[in-house]
């Protein structure tokens, strides 16, 4: 082996420094990108929990409206039962102030 190839791989020799320095930046990015996908995850976890509670929220207005209703289908019989009521009442007043018209 020659002096000229074991001393271009040598420490201290160019060819190392670039390697470290290659070495070091990939390191570097590596660390950029864990940072950047560790923030990511968050973001995903956070949405994730926005989206159960909006879910929950959804099945509770949906529980809500059902109750809602069934009282205004109960209020909408009511108000017709009231209505046929009045009609009846108002023919029997009207049957009355006839019969008092022609004594």
């Amino acid at each position: 082996m020659s002096s000229k190839s074991v001393g271009s791989v040598r420490p201290g020799g160019n060819d190392y420094g670039a390697a470290h320095t290659r070495v070091e930046t990939a390191l570097n990015q590596r660390d950029a990108s864990l940072r950047s996908l560790n923030g990511r995850v968050r973001s995903i976890s956070r949405i994730e929990t926005d989206v159960a509670a909006l879910e929950k929220d959804r099945a509770a207005l949906i529980n809500e409206l059902s109750r809602v209703s069934g009282q205004a289908k109960k209020l909408d019989k009511g108000a017709a039962e009231v209505s046929r009521r009045l009609v009846n009442a108002m023919e029997d007043v009207k049957s009355v102030l006839d019969e008092e018209g022609t004594s």
